[in-house]
C-alpha cells in the first residue's frame, strides 16, 4: 500500500463520493480541523496551518463537485421529462357543455 499524497487524495475523494461514508468523512474532517492533534500542530506558525488549509480546500472542492453533479443530474432529468412530454403531443383543454335531450 502506497502512502503517497496522490493515493491519500484518491482514497479521500472516493470515500467522500460514496454516499454511505460521506457524512462520516465530513464529520471526521471537521473534527480533525478543530482537534489539537494534527500532523503539524497549529502552534507551529506556518506549517501548522498548511495541513488545515489543504484539507479544507480539498473538502470544499470535492463537496462543490458533488453538488454540481447533483445539479447536472437534476437538469438532465428535467430535460428528459420535457422531451417525453413533447413526444406525447400537446394537451388540449376543452370545456364540456352538457347536451340536453330534445
Amino acid at each position: 500500500m502506497s502512502l503517497s499524497p496522490k493515493a491519500i487524495y484518491d482514497w479521500y475523494r472516493d470515500t467522500l463520493r460514496n454516499p454511505k461514508y460521506r457524512w462520516w468523512i465530513i464529520l471526521g474532517t471537521l473534527a480533525y480541523l478543530v482537534s489539537p492533534f494534527d500532523l503539524a500542530p497549529d502552534i507551529i506558525p506556518i506549517a501548522g496551518q498548511i495541513d488545515d488549509v489543504i484539507l479544507v480546500s480539498l473538502l470544499i472542492a470535492e463537496l462543490s463537485q458533488i453538488v454540481m453533479d447533483i445539479f447536472q443530474a437534476r437538469q438532465n432529468d428535467l430535460k428528459s421529462k420535457a422531451a417525453q412530454a413533447e413526444e406525447t403531443g400537446p394537451t388540449v383543454e376543452a370545456n364540456a357543455i352538457p347536451v340536453e335531450d330534445l
